[in-house]
């Protein structure tokens, strides 16, 4: 690597967005791009709602766009999930925010630590960009610069971030793509599809046979991708699957949640399959899918798990550290407000039902699988840890794992008697989740905390980005409308 050089006139010298590991990785990044025989390679950022977009650079070109950055029209960050923009960037202004108007660009810049080679696609590579305005500063929405704020805050008081993924998704066999030019739109006609298994036999080996061939296809893509697969189960729901992979540290933790939703959809995609992380699909007897996200904090000094519970007690004890049993308390003191970033989907808040393996009020429980947070913690166990069960897989990791970062510190900064750790969820008189989109939009708007620790640009983003989502699903007549009156009035 010693002939390896970045121009000083580049946009990531001139505005020093490199570190030292990153310098190094743009190298093996090139290195591999030409032994490999890479002719392109794409560069992808993470959107607000985490889905990723960007553009692809030719082998040729490589150089360029790593180094200057590859441009993108900032109407990427102004889109609601039909990919609709909502604001308004004819205006002068550009509405409420500088730098939108006329749909002028932001720039891609590349974190070369992530770079892959995708499996799936001929003689192609992969990298993760951040956001930055032409003068060298992030865009303020970004949602991983906001994790990585939230990240070194921790960093600053000698400590890790870590979390192990727990998701759950569907897999269906695709009947019809719907791709006749009337099927297109904002958003176009979702595909025909057909049970992959029927379900109702959870955890059983002959319905994991049935996932097998999609399963060993995800397992290969997993094992390329250096994603630390651990697991892949046969959930109860019809055609539901969930996979599991081992714990990681910061912001890797999202960066790989980030790749393998793409990875899950692009790989099902040219085998026939649909695969979604959608909460509930309008289909017969199909089941919810959440997100299960253990985490824990590492002491940077030792790398002892800080949340651990001192040995002896019993029962009866704490089932954390006290740092620990802070940190939960934060994250039930704002779990309504942090509930449009752990489950962002109007969808998503059909889940949250009494009886059924998913939270739908705030509290704790001592590995309880009803219960909100799940304590899974043992004396000195170096996974001792705290699940929170409530967020759906189709949330973007970076505005998760912020989420709980922040609520937590805030337990620490500001403690309060510890909660009680409840044996029946179902049953105990405690606030409820809200109910729904609405609801969770006028928490996170209410929400002192969260203009604090986020600041207000960002907020009101996000607001209006969900509003104008909401807005659309009410002036569209649902079917159960139309079932409900059509006939009776």
């Amino acid at each position: 690597m010693s002939d390896f050089s970045i121009p000083p006139s580049s946009f990531v010298t001139r505005f020093d967005l490199w570190d030292d590991a990153q310098r190094d990785a743009a190298a093996r990044m090139l290195a591999t791009v030409r032994e490999a025989g890479l002719t392109q390679i794409r560069f992808s950022f993470p959107d607000q709602h985490g889905v990723l977009r960007g553009k692809t650079v030719t082998a040729a070109s490589l150089e360029e766009f790593l180094f200057s950055g590859c441009g993108m029209a900032s109407t990427m960050l102004l889109k609601d999930t039909s990919h609709r923009t909502v604001y308004p960037v004819w205006q002068k202004s550009g509405g409420d925010f500088a730098g939108f108007s006329g749909a002028a660009d932001f720039l891609l810049v590349a974190d070369p630590l992530t770079f892959r080679v995708l499996p799936w696609a001929e003689a192609t590579g992969w990298v993760l960009c951040d956001a930055y305005d032409p003068s060298g500063h992030p865009v303020f929405c970004s949602t991983r610069l906001l994790a990585r704020q939230a990240l070194a805050r921790l960093q600053a008081r000698g400590l890790a971030y870590v979390a192990g993924l727990e998701i759950e998704l569907h897999i269906f066999r695709v009947i019809d793509p719907k791709l006749a030019a009337g099927d297109s739109g904002q958003p176009g006609t979702p595909p025909d599809v057909a049970l992959c298994a029927q379900g109702f036999q959870y955890l059983t080996e002959q319905r994991y046979d049935q996932h097998e061939p999609m399963f060993e296809r995800i397992r290969k893509v997993c094992e390329t991708l250096d994603l630390p697969l651990r697991t892949m189960e046969v959930e109860f729901g019809p055609s539901q699957v969930e996979l599991t992979f081992a714990p990681l540290r910061g912001i890797r933790i999202a960066d790989d949640f980030m790749l393998l939703r793409s990875a899950v959809k692009q790989v099902c995609a040219r085998h026939g399959y649909h695969a979604t992380f959608m909460c509930r699909p309008a289909l017969p007897n199909i089941f919810s899918s959440g997100w299960h996200l253990h985490q824990s904090l590492a002491q940077l000094e030792d790398g002892g798990n800080a949340f651990a519970p001192e040995t002896g007690g019993g029962r009866d004890a704490p089932p954390l550290s006290p740092l620990g049993m802070d940190f939960a308390n934060g994250l039930l003191r704002h779990a309504e407000a942090s509930c449009l970033l752990t489950t962002p989907t109007i969808n998503g808040y059909k889940r949250y039902r009494p009886y059924s393996l998913a939270p739908d009020r705030i509290l704790m429980g001592r590995d309880n699988r009803a219960a909100m947070l799940r304590v899974i913690s043992a004396p000195g166990s170096p996974a001792s840890r705290i699940e929170n069960r409530v967020g759906e897989s189709a949330a973007n990791p970076y505005l998760y794992i912020t989420s709980q970062i922040l609520s937590g510190l805030d337990g620490i900064d500001r403690p309060t008697p510890w909660p009680d750790v409840t044996e029946a969820p179902y049953e105990t008189d405690a606030a409820s989740l809200p109910r729904n989109i609405l609801a969770a939009i006028d928490s996170f708007a209410a929400s002192d905390f969260y203009r604090e620790s986020l600041g207000t640009d960002v907020v009101d983003y996000l607001l209006m980005l969900k509003r104008a989502e909401a807005s659309r699903f009410f002036e569209s007549v649902t079917d159960w409308e139309h079932k409900e009156y059509f006939d009776l009035f």
